[in-house]
């Protein structure tokens, strides 16, 4: 599907991993139950950023709360998925697989990849920012490049003279090379390592070609929406781009108050300037960004955090938004937090997906999610 522009629409995921405190990011600052159950990490209600009489935003979200202010944001409460897992790998994998009754082979994005490009035609048509390649993004037969430093980012960049580079290069290249009769396992490791060097090659060149006049931060966050925003304006037909914090940095069982406060802080300015280098380059039309964590955390506070719980909250931003508040907030009553202490999912994380797939990518998303689940308004 194409955007107004005539380009193809693209959508970048940012991964907030270790389980983001929903409570406290969009606050029931007028329910009770809050503060009883917050005696320590509450956010006082003359602090909180209100979107209207009965929630708002944390206080160091400011940024975000003028994108959704534009009407550019939409939140949807309450997400999760039936009977959820309190373990990070677990609910990852299901968030990542769309499996949560078996253990999944393949990504949802990763099988998204490979309807976009069926015959691996472009190297870059996902592209992750990050340590390792999240399972979103796995699928047999795609190549998906995985970047730490697109700064320092390619094979063997090191050695001096073009000659002594593709030198080593070919033997690494025939270090894949396929024995005969060696079958699909080995077929499969040769092409992703082909991909990997003729990604590493098209990638480098991104930073050369990059100017802005936007000053991103200096956090993990910061640096992984700025090189997404410079693989994307270097045109390499990327459609699928992802990072995501730093591992666990939202898993906030002490010291929650300060951590907490940081991290949206940084994803806030992170996100305000990521856009504001889309509208520079007349390129936000294009872009849609979706945020989410594994799980949200327990309604109690346990002193000085919070512990690892269910029903949680998830971000789409884009020019192309009908901002607001989607879901009902889960219910703070006793009797309905689940297990005595958890938010009630009330929408599945897989009817987002199936939004994000057939309104903007145009993509028939029950073969992709594995069902079919009801879309939203969001688009």
């Amino acid at each position: 599907m194409m955007a107004g522009n005539g380009k193809d629409r693209v959508l970048v995921v940012l991964s907030l991993s270790g389980g983001n405190d929903f409570l406290n990011t969009v606050v029931p600052y007028t329910n009770p139950l809050y503060q009883d159950y917050r005696p320590t990490l509450g956010i006082p209600e003359d602090q909180v950023l209100r979107i209207n009489d009965e929630v708002g935003f944390h206080p160091s979200m400011t940024e975000l709360k003028g994108i959704y202010d534009q009407g550019k944001m939409a939140v949807i409460q309450g997400v999760g998925y039936p009977h959820p897992s309190r373990s990070h790998f677990r609910s990852m994998d299901i968030w990542h697989t769309c499996e949560p009754d078996t253990i999944g082979q393949e990504g949802w994005l990763g099988r998204t990849i490979k309807e976009m490009d069926p015959n691996a035609d472009n190297v870059l048509t996902g592209v992750n920012f990050g340590r390792g390649l999240p399972r979103a993004l796995v699928a047999p037969g795609v190549p998906v490049a995985s970047v730490g430093n697109i700064e320092t980012y390619g094979l063997l960049t090191g050695i001096e003279g073009n000659q002594q580079r593709t030198d080593a290069l070919d033997v690494f290249s025939r270090m894949y090379a396929p024995a005969i009769g060696s079958g699909p396992v080995m077929d499969y490791i040769w092409e992703t390592g082909r991909s990997a060097l003729k990604g590493a090659d098209i990638l480098q060149t991104a930073p050369q070609k990059y100017a802005s006049n936007v000053e991103y931060g200096s956090s993990p966050i910061a640096q992984g929406m700025k090189a997404i925003a410079q693989v994307h304006f270097a045109e390499f037909g990327t459609r699928i781009l992802y990072t995501t914090s730093p591992y666990n940095s939202f898993d906030t069982h002490a010291s929650q108050a300060g951590a907490h406060a940081q991290l949206w802080r940084q994803v806030s300015e992170s996100v305000a300037d990521f856009y504001e280098d889309l509208r520079e380059h007349n390129q936000g039309d294009e872009v849609l960004l979706f945020m989410f964590s594994e799980f949200g955390r327990r309604a109690r506070d346990n002193g000085g955090g919070t512990d690892h719980g269910t029903g949680g909250a998830c971000w789409i931003i884009g020019d192309h938004v009908n901002g607001g508040l989607y879901g009902e907030y889960p219910s703070l009553n006793q009797g309905d937090l689940e297990d005595g202490g958890d938010l009630m999912h009330n929408v599945d994380f897989r009817s987002v997906y199936t939004t994000i797939l057939e309104k903007w990518l145009g993509m028939d998303a029950k073969p992709l999610v594995g069902g079919s689940y009801e879309p939203m308004g969001f688009l």
